[in-house]
Protein backbone atom coordinates (compact mmCIF):
# COMPACT_ATOMS: atom_id res chain seq x y z
CA UNK A 1 0.00 0.00 0.00
CA UNK A 2 1.09 3.52 -0.54
CA UNK A 3 2.77 5.12 2.61
CA UNK A 4 2.00 8.67 3.31
CA UNK A 5 5.06 10.95 3.14
CA UNK A 6 5.83 13.30 5.98
CA UNK A 7 4.60 11.18 8.43
CA UNK A 8 5.13 11.01 11.68
CA UNK A 9 3.64 8.96 13.94
CA UNK A 10 2.15 10.41 17.33
CA UNK A 11 3.77 9.15 20.77
CA UNK A 12 2.24 6.54 22.58
CA UNK A 13 0.83 6.65 25.96
CA UNK A 14 4.03 4.95 27.36
CA UNK A 15 5.94 7.69 25.77
CA UNK A 16 4.35 10.63 26.73
CA UNK A 17 4.07 9.61 30.18
CA UNK A 18 7.87 8.43 30.36
CA UNK A 19 8.80 12.04 28.57
CA UNK A 20 6.97 14.17 31.13
CA UNK A 21 8.04 11.95 34.35
CA UNK A 22 11.57 12.03 33.79
CA UNK A 23 11.44 15.56 32.98
CA UNK A 24 9.78 16.41 36.24
CA UNK A 25 12.95 14.01 37.85
CA UNK A 26 15.46 16.08 35.86
CA UNK A 27 14.20 19.16 36.95
CA UNK A 28 13.38 18.65 40.76
CA UNK A 29 9.57 18.58 40.13
CA UNK A 30 9.72 14.58 41.12
CA UNK A 31 12.35 14.62 44.68
CA UNK A 32 14.81 12.57 45.20
CA UNK A 33 13.60 9.59 46.95
CA UNK A 34 10.21 10.23 46.75
CA UNK A 35 7.66 7.73 46.40
CA UNK A 36 5.57 7.64 43.07
CA UNK A 37 1.72 7.25 43.04
CA UNK A 38 0.70 5.31 39.58
CA UNK A 39 -2.83 6.85 40.52
CA UNK A 40 -1.44 10.08 40.66
CA UNK A 41 0.50 10.69 37.55
CA UNK A 42 -2.39 8.95 35.74
CA UNK A 43 -4.45 11.12 36.90
CA UNK A 44 -2.23 13.90 36.27
CA UNK A 45 -1.52 13.23 33.03
CA UNK A 46 -4.38 12.20 31.58
CA UNK A 47 -4.09 8.37 30.50
CA UNK A 48 -4.67 4.91 32.29
CA UNK A 49 -2.44 2.84 34.90
CA UNK A 50 -0.98 0.40 32.66
CA UNK A 51 1.25 3.61 30.40
CA UNK A 52 2.32 4.64 33.28
CA UNK A 53 3.68 1.44 34.91
CA UNK A 54 5.26 0.72 31.39
CA UNK A 55 6.82 4.13 31.55
CA UNK A 56 8.23 3.90 35.11
CA UNK A 57 9.22 0.45 34.10
CA UNK A 58 11.66 1.97 31.52
CA UNK A 59 12.57 5.17 33.54
CA UNK A 60 14.32 1.80 36.18
CA UNK A 61 16.21 0.99 33.32
CA UNK A 62 17.38 4.46 32.57
CA UNK A 63 18.58 4.45 36.05
CA UNK A 64 15.93 7.36 37.08
CA UNK A 65 13.52 5.33 39.74
CA UNK A 66 14.46 2.14 41.49
CA UNK A 67 10.97 0.00 41.73
CA UNK A 68 10.75 -2.39 45.08
CA UNK A 69 7.63 -4.85 43.93
CA UNK A 70 4.60 -4.96 46.12
CA UNK A 71 6.29 -1.86 48.67
CA UNK A 72 7.47 1.58 46.12
CA UNK A 73 8.68 3.02 43.23
CA UNK A 74 10.55 5.93 43.85
CA UNK A 75 13.14 8.60 42.25
CA UNK A 76 16.60 7.32 42.57
CA UNK A 77 18.36 9.70 44.85
CA UNK A 78 21.45 12.14 43.53
CA UNK A 79 24.68 11.85 44.21
CA UNK A 80 26.58 14.62 42.56
CA UNK A 81 29.84 13.07 42.73
CA UNK A 82 28.10 10.03 39.66
CA UNK A 83 29.57 13.13 37.66
CA UNK A 84 32.69 11.31 37.22
CA UNK A 85 30.64 8.01 35.89
CA UNK A 86 28.34 10.05 33.78
CA UNK A 87 30.88 12.27 31.81
CA UNK A 88 33.55 9.62 30.89
CA UNK A 89 31.53 7.20 28.79
CA UNK A 90 29.62 10.51 27.61
CA UNK A 91 32.95 12.06 26.82
CA UNK A 92 34.56 8.88 24.36
CA UNK A 93 30.92 8.79 22.77
CA UNK A 94 30.92 12.16 22.16
CA UNK A 95 34.49 12.24 21.27
CA UNK A 96 33.63 9.50 18.65
CA UNK A 97 30.78 11.16 16.88
CA UNK A 98 33.31 14.10 16.27
CA UNK A 99 35.99 12.03 14.63
CA UNK A 100 33.13 10.02 12.22
CA UNK A 101 31.67 13.18 11.69
CA UNK A 102 35.00 15.03 10.66
CA UNK A 103 34.84 13.36 7.03
CA UNK A 104 31.08 13.77 6.27
CA UNK A 105 30.44 16.57 7.70
CA UNK A 106 29.29 19.99 5.16
CA UNK A 107 29.71 23.72 5.62
CA UNK A 108 26.33 24.05 5.79
CA UNK A 109 26.13 22.21 8.80
CA UNK A 110 29.12 23.87 10.07
CA UNK A 111 27.85 27.20 9.94
CA UNK A 112 24.78 25.81 11.82
CA UNK A 113 27.21 24.89 14.49
CA UNK A 114 29.17 28.10 14.50
CA UNK A 115 25.31 29.57 14.92
CA UNK A 116 24.60 27.97 17.71
CA UNK A 117 28.02 28.25 19.52
CA UNK A 118 27.39 32.30 19.00
CA UNK A 119 24.02 31.79 21.07
CA UNK A 120 25.32 29.52 23.10
CA UNK A 121 28.64 32.26 24.09
CA UNK A 122 25.69 34.83 24.35
CA UNK A 123 23.53 32.85 27.00
CA UNK A 124 26.45 31.92 29.24
CA UNK A 125 27.18 36.00 29.18
CA UNK A 126 23.72 36.96 30.51
CA UNK A 127 23.86 34.29 32.86
CA UNK A 128 20.79 32.14 31.35
CA UNK A 129 22.68 28.93 31.77
CA UNK A 130 19.29 26.67 31.59
CA UNK A 131 19.37 28.22 28.14
CA UNK A 132 23.02 27.47 27.84
CA UNK A 133 22.66 23.50 28.72
CA UNK A 134 20.11 23.20 26.28
CA UNK A 135 22.14 25.22 23.27
CA UNK A 136 25.20 23.05 24.49
CA UNK A 137 22.85 19.74 23.86
CA UNK A 138 22.13 20.75 20.61
CA UNK A 139 25.13 21.77 19.34
CA UNK A 140 26.68 18.40 20.37
CA UNK A 141 23.68 16.75 19.20
CA UNK A 142 23.61 17.81 15.35
CA UNK A 143 27.03 16.98 15.23
CA UNK A 144 26.03 13.18 16.39
CA UNK A 145 23.51 13.26 13.95
CA UNK A 146 25.58 13.77 11.32
CA UNK A 147 26.99 10.05 11.76
CA UNK A 148 23.66 8.77 11.23
CA UNK A 149 24.25 6.23 13.72
CA UNK A 150 21.61 5.54 15.68
CA UNK A 151 23.48 3.00 18.70
CA UNK A 152 25.67 6.29 19.37
CA UNK A 153 22.69 8.71 19.79
CA UNK A 154 20.73 7.25 21.62
CA UNK A 155 23.23 5.63 24.21
CA UNK A 156 24.26 9.48 24.28
CA UNK A 157 20.61 10.47 24.47
CA UNK A 158 20.33 8.16 27.79
CA UNK A 159 23.47 9.74 29.47
CA UNK A 160 22.63 13.54 28.29
CA UNK A 161 19.12 12.88 30.98
CA UNK A 162 21.57 12.03 33.22
CA UNK A 163 23.80 15.36 32.97
CA UNK A 164 20.69 17.43 33.11
CA UNK A 165 19.47 16.49 35.97
CA UNK A 166 23.07 16.80 37.70
CA UNK A 167 22.90 20.37 36.16
CA UNK A 168 19.48 21.13 38.10
CA UNK A 169 21.69 19.52 41.26
CA UNK A 170 24.63 22.08 40.63
CA UNK A 171 26.83 19.36 39.95
CA UNK A 172 27.32 20.61 36.06
CA UNK A 173 28.86 24.44 35.83
CA UNK A 174 28.82 25.90 31.99
CA UNK A 175 31.83 27.99 31.36
CA UNK A 176 32.65 29.97 28.53
CA UNK A 177 35.76 27.59 27.89
CA UNK A 178 32.75 25.37 26.12
CA UNK A 179 32.71 28.12 23.50
CA UNK A 180 36.49 27.87 22.46
CA UNK A 181 35.91 24.49 22.40
CA UNK A 182 33.50 24.29 20.11
CA UNK A 183 35.10 26.36 17.91
CA UNK A 184 38.03 24.53 18.04
CA UNK A 185 36.68 21.34 17.27
CA UNK A 186 34.77 24.01 13.86
CA UNK A 187 37.94 24.54 13.02
CA UNK A 188 39.18 20.69 12.80
CA UNK A 189 35.87 19.75 10.87
CA UNK A 190 37.06 22.47 8.25
CA UNK A 191 40.64 21.34 8.23
CA UNK A 192 39.58 17.66 8.14
CA UNK A 193 41.41 16.73 11.47
CA UNK A 194 39.69 14.25 12.83
CA UNK A 195 42.39 13.64 15.68
CA UNK A 196 42.18 17.23 16.93
CA UNK A 197 37.72 17.02 16.24
CA UNK A 198 38.17 13.80 18.88
CA UNK A 199 40.37 15.25 21.28
CA UNK A 200 38.85 18.80 21.66
CA UNK A 201 35.14 17.25 22.45
CA UNK A 202 36.91 14.17 24.90
CA UNK A 203 38.26 17.32 26.66
CA UNK A 204 35.04 19.28 26.45
CA UNK A 205 33.25 16.66 28.28
CA UNK A 206 35.60 16.06 30.88
CA UNK A 207 36.94 19.27 32.00
CA UNK A 208 33.35 20.11 33.83
CA UNK A 209 35.00 17.15 36.27
CA UNK A 210 38.12 19.01 37.58
CA UNK A 211 36.08 22.10 37.78
CA UNK A 212 33.54 20.30 39.72
CA UNK A 213 36.18 18.81 42.89
CA UNK A 214 38.08 22.29 42.36
CA UNK A 215 35.07 24.06 43.62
Amino acid sequence: MPIPRNFTAPKSAKERAFIQIQEWIIDGTLKPEEKLNDVELAEALGVSRTPIREALQLLAVHGFVVMHPGVATQVTAVNKEDISKILPPLAVLQALAAELATSVINQQDIDSLRRINTEFSQAIKKGNYYSALKLDEQFHREIVEVTQNAYISNTISMLQAHVRRLFFHNSIILKHDSVDEHETILQAFEGQDSATANKIARNNWLRPIAEYYSK
